[in-house]
């Protein structure tokens, strides 16, 4: 039985993903090189040269893609999709340059003149060209193509809006270990010039009490502090000064701070955006 149902979640995704694949005829001049594309958590690594471990830790589900060919020229065009939204956003904030602006492409997307990558819902979506030259042309109206077949949200995950914009660099979601800590599983991080946020989110307030307790044993001497239902402070050896809080089934807080910062006014803002 379990293996009738793998056939069929299979076969599911591929008809799903190959129904978002463009067809190359789509832009003037181009046709589709060699075969479609698929691959799973089984064979991913025979794609990515190494690289398929970057997607597996954001719950990689499956692959499709196609070549399109122009003369010399190529654009390669990957579909993955992942286990939620969530993770999705998550595989594409870590594969935008930070340095770049960003697009309105289905949730959010980046266009350079070789390269196209977006996300919307549980798709990650890659273009890319070569050799070098300007393809953008060809590699939006393919991304207008797939972006328009991908049913569901376009909404950014909720907890990004949580972190205090004032002084904000960067939020993404880390999908293992937040803050190198293997108890703080999988949550948000933003950076600060003066430090770092986290949050965490829990099944219940309950399993959020518990981390509470075994955050307060590894950090060893804690102070308490007032926010939310529970918080405390201490001194890390590689996070340096830090203060932690529990607002319901969120753990929160800020990590990594600058001398004379003071991280319970900061986690208390902070608390405060928790919804």
């Amino acid at each position: 039985m379990k293996m009738i149902l793998l056939i069929v979640s299979i076969l599911t995704f591929a008809c799903a993903a190959f129904g978002q694949l463009p067809q190359c005829g789509a832009v003037s001049g181009w046709q589709q090189q060699g075969r479609n594309r698929a691959y799973t958590s089984d064979d991913l690594f025979e794609y990515m040269n190494g690289n398929s471990e970057g997607y597996f830790i954001y719950r990689f589900v499956g692959m499709k893609g196609i070549t399109c060919q122009s003369g010399a020229s190529t654009i390669v065009i990957d579909i993955s999709e992942f286990e939620d939204p969530e993770f999705a956003y998550g595989m594409f904030t870590s594969t935008r340059d930070p340095r770049l602006p960003m697009e309105k492409i289905g949730t959010n997307g980046q266009v350079t003149p070789r390269r196209i990558i977006f996300v919307k819902d549980r798709y990650y979506v890659e273009l890319g060209a070569n050799p070098e030259k300007d393809f953008a042309s060809e590699l939006r109206t393919y991304a207008a193509i797939i972006e328009k077949s991908i049913p569901g949200q376009t909404r950014l995950p909720e907890m990004l809006g949580w972190f205090p914009e004032e002084g904000l660099d960067t939020a993404r979601l880390i999908p293992e270990s937040v803050l190198g800590i293997r108890l703080l599983k999988s949550g948000y991080v933003g950076l600060y010039d003066f430090g770092k946020a986290f949050i965490v989110g829990e099944s219940s307030q309950e399993a959020a009490s518990q981390l509470m307790e075994k955050l307060r044993a590894r950090f060893g001497q804690t102070a308490p502090v007032t926010i939310a239902d529970e918080a405390f402070t201490a001194t890390d050896k590689y996070l340096n000064g830090m203060c932690v809080f529990r607002k319901g089934n969120y753990i929160g807080g800020f990590a990594d701070l600058k001398t004379g910062r003071d991280g319970v006014a900061e986690s208390a803002r902070l608390a405060g955006n928790i919804k």
